[in-house]
């Protein structure tokens, strides 16, 4: 999470200060710290074929372009545009289908106005009406795509061997309200837009909003979805990619495991003031759990190369914060 030391911003978009969190949830900032750490030094998930497939991830790219690494899979999470417009989204479309990934897959963000039938009438006339021409990108829209990716593997013999990789993909593009009704696909905060709505053999989920605490702003308030976190536990895909909070892009492992439970508790918990917090005993216990099976998790897999599956996490923004440019790192996940 990148921290800036004093100056805070008033946005829920930008990170808090490292003074402001010391001064007034002390605690919170411990558990996400040591929850962090551990699971840093923990291996990532090993791929699930020999080839892997190389999913590319993008969001976030606001009407601007950036080199995209190739690959097998292309996949953007939402926020193509900024105004939403129609030729906005068929711009940006047209600059996907000239990439040479051979499978493209997207979803909206709340910034593709457009796409949303109700936010698309505080759209101009000029600016609404008309069709898209998606071409060869899979538009995912509470929908799935199943895709057959060639594998090429060598043999003992010296001769290769085609296989074609199966991977089904979800994409919903449903976010907690962030903005006024020019924006797309939001529903009330604290309203579950996801139980039970992902299919359970998907294999990577995108959606635009990050699950809530897993590459969100998770010591502010958060601007992810505590439903999603739920339904994402529940199907846990090998993959799931997202974007929305610029500032916390990037990759991480949900293990699933006792550590992220007593993680995701301690954030839950309200911000009670430095000294409160210190005496809160809840948040301590939540510390002591965060730390005791995050380190057992760490030996199991280091010391006794015990397997387990988790699910990767790409929070996949290319909007270098809120800076109206491009510059994060395009992040690709070899499954």
């Amino acid at each position: 999470m990148p921290f800036s030391l004093f100056y805070a911003s008033d946005s829920p978009f930008e990170p808090p200060s490292i003074l402001g969190l010391l001064l007034r949830t002390p605690l919170r900032f411990a558990v996400y710290v040591t929850y962090h750490f551990l699971t840093s030094l923990r291996t990532t998930p090993a791929p699930l074929s020999a080839p892997p497939v190389r999913v590319v991830c993008v969001s976030d790219t606001h009407n601007l372009k950036q080199n995209i690494p190739d690959g097998d899979v292309l996949i953007h999470a939402g926020d193509l545009t900024n105004g939403g417009s129609l030729s906005e989204l068929q711009a940006q479309i047209d600059w996907l289908n000239s990439l040479p990934h051979q499978h493209k897959v997207a979803i909206a963000g709340n910034h593709d106005t457009y796409l949303d039938p109700r936010s698309r009438r505080t759209l101009a006339e000029e600016h609404r009406n008309g069709k898209l021409d998606w071409r060869d990108i899979h538009y995912l829209q509470h929908s799935s795509v199943t895709l057959r990716v060639p594998n090429t593997k060598a043999g003992s013999n010296g001769h290769a061997s085609t296989h074609s990789r199966r991977l089904k993909i979800y994409g919903a593009p449903q976010i907690p309200e962030c903005g006024g009704p020019e924006h797309a696909f939001q529903y009330q905060r604290g309203r579950d837009a996801f139980t039970d709505t992902v299919p359970r053999d998907v294999d990577i989920l995108v959606t635009h909003t990050p699950p809530k605490w897993h590459r969100d702003l998770p010591l502010r308030s958060g601007l992810g979805c505590e439903y999603l976190n739920r339904e994402v536990r529940r199907v846990r895909p090998a993959l799931h990619v997202f974007g929305h909070v610029h500032v916390e892009a990037g990759k991480e492992v949900a293990w699933w495991d006792e550590s992220q439970k007593a993680y995701e508790k301690a954030m839950a918990r309200p911000v009670r003031g430095l000294i409160r917090g210190l005496f809160d005993v809840g948040m301590w216990f939540q510390i002591v759990l965060v730390a005791f099976w995050g380190v057992r998790n760490v030996l199991w897999d280091r010391v006794w190369c015990g397997e387990e599956k988790g699910t990767i996490m790409v929070n996949a923004g290319l909007m270098k914060g809120n800076t109206g440019r491009l510059g994060n790192k395009v992040r690709f996940v070899d499954i």
